[in-house]
């Protein structure tokens, strides 16, 4: 999916500057001086609402949500079933190896919580909690996002009314009405650019990177209680895949061959002590 993204993004992208250039010389469209003027009037706007250690949080998140690769539900159903059916083999104790192993943290935490005794109450109002938080953080990053969109164009309409004043003082000069015209519309090209190719869809993809998150959390937080009351696996697995669409619950996430494999548990069948009367005979 990710490679098709990247297919498409560059399809279109090469079909925006084609237009450019159907117009006539590429570099037409690009000023300096309307660039300064759109990209140092946001940035020092944005500054003046948020603190520089606020604005690099944004970048690093912005960053991570592009690169970081995020599990799907059916993954998160999946691991949490193998380990419903490890803790039925080898007890929850032995969840506290795979607390190190999963390369998520909300998960890691919650295992944590299960093996140290915490009942299901207990874990529930912790990790919701936790996915309180974590939603507002993000809100708060979204936030910043979307004013800097809104200021883009605001200073893209500065640039333009800079290039108006400086072509009207040069009524007569036709060479002044040359250098001040490219400012007045590259000014505002930049700022719908900027907000519309940039600011807003990296928003709109935090908004739905952050749903996709809070969804595996629910879906952790629920399988983690579970586990921890012995909930059968297949009960579990069952219950698990009402979160997930009609279609991925049409898959059999999990056979016990494949757990005992991955888990390394005996395959050989519980022998129970046989009765005093079978024992002794006829």
């Amino acid at each position: 999916m990710k490679n098709k993204n990247i297919i498409g993004l560059t399809a279109c992208i090469f079909l925006f500057l084609v237009g450019f250039f159907m117009r006539g010389n590429f570099g037409l469209y690009f000023n300096i001086s309307g660039l300064m003027i759109v990209i140092g009037g946001t940035f020092g706007a944005t500054l003046i609402c948020y603190r520089l250690e606020r604005l690099k949080i944004v970048f690093n998140v912005v960053k991570a949500s592009y690169r970081v690769p995020h599990k799907s539900p059916e993954d998160i159903v999946e691991i949490l079933v193998d380990l419903s059916v490890k803790s039925k083999f080898r007890g929850i104790l032995s969840l506290q190896e795979d607390e190190e192993e999963t390369t998520i943290l909300f998960l890691r935490r919650a295992l944590g919580f299960v093996v140290d005794g915490f009942v299901g109450e207990q874990i529930k109002d912790l990790l919701k909690t936790e996915m309180y938080f974590f939603r507002l953080r993000r809100d708060d990053t979204e936030r910043v996002l979307r004013t800097m969109a809104d200021l883009f164009p605001a200073f893209g309409l500065v640039g333009s009314v800079v290039g108006l004043i400086g072509m009207l003082a040069g009524v007569g000069d036709t060479s002044v009405i040359l250098a001040t015209v490219p400012i007045a519309l590259t000014s505002t090209l930049y700022g719908v650019i900027f907000s519309n190719f940039f600011f807003i869809p990296f928003a709109a993809n935090l908004r739905q990177r952050t749903d996709h998150e809070l969804l595996l959390q629910k879906i952790i937080t629920e399988g983690v209680i579970a586990i921890g009351t012995e909930l059968n696996p297949r009960v579990l697995e069952r219950k698990l895949k009402s979160f997930l669409t009609p279609s991925s619950r049409q898959v059999q996430l999990v056979t016990l061959e494949r757990i005992q494999e991955r888990f390394k548990i005996s395959k050989e069948p519980r022998h129970h002590p046989a009765s005093a009367s079978e024992e002794e005979g006829p």
